[in-house]
């Protein structure tokens, strides 16, 4: 059972803010054409607008839950022919089909916990890839101001929706906990530094071809967060 499946009532509104990345990823997807692959793709906060543009899209999430929110919310928008949910985790997606765009949205890799899983997940997803075909993907690393103005407390992320964050900077962890008046979770992701994400990247046989610090397209010139494209040579 996934952490998220009992929170995925309180999901949408628990994100509702993170809007930033949205444009980003309908702009790859449309110009990979289809279909793509969204690993963690949750309640379809991105692959919805993705598929209102005309894009098909194979979403693999591991909360069951998350996928019957997406699939209402596809009804409601009018694009449920163009998703097709699967069942499944990072590590061992449930694709058969080989596609040029594989993507994996709002930090889910951080689910990943140790570099042996981090680096399954890379190979997982460039199986997924045709020669030539694009991981797109962003992490994060947190700064010393955020931890220090989260750590340890209860704050109110929306309305009636809390939010609570444990940070290790030495294991480099965050337990993070939501809760809501439908749903409670607790959950843990971790984060390796942008250096250690492009070696990994390399040993996984991908080419970097852009490390960006935000959804603007920037390079990262230093941060918490890095917008990965990463090529399948061939």
């Amino acid at each position: 059972m996934s952490a998220y499946d009992a929170i995925a009532r309180i999901y949408d509104p628990w994100s509702r803010s993170v809007t930033e990345d949205v444009g980003f990823y309908v702009e790859e997807a449309v110009a990979a054409g289809g279909p793509v692959v969204e690993l963690g793709i949750g309640t379809g906060r991105i692959a919805i607008p993705t598929a209102a543009a005309g894009v098909r899209v194979i979403g693999v999430d591991s909360s069951q839950g998350m996928l019957e929110i997406c699939r209402e919310q596809a009804g409601f928008a009018g694009v449920a022919g163009l998703l097709d949910l699967r069942l499944g985790d990072l590590l061992d997606p449930p694709v058969p089909e080989r596609v040029a765009l594989v993507t994996c949205p709002f930090r889910a890799f951080l689910h990943l916990q140790t570099d042996e899983d981090r680096l399954a997940g890379l190979h997982a997803a460039r199986t997924l890839l045709v020669a030539g075909g694009r991981l797109v993907f962003d992490v994060f690393q947190p700064g010393a101001d955020d931890i220090a103005d989260t750590h340890g407390r209860w704050l109110e992320r929306e309305p009636g929706i809390y939010e609570r964050a444990d940070w290790d900077e030495k294991a480099r962890t965050l337990t993070l906990s939501v809760r809501g008046r439908a749903g409670e979770t607790t959950m843990s992701l971790a984060w390796i530094s942008p250096a250690e994400w492009s070696e990994l990247l390399h040993r996984a046989g991908f080419e970097i071809v852009a490390c960006y610090g935000w959804f603007d397209r920037a390079p990262y010139q230093g941060g918490e967060d890095t917008v990965w494209i990463a090529r399948r040579p061939g």
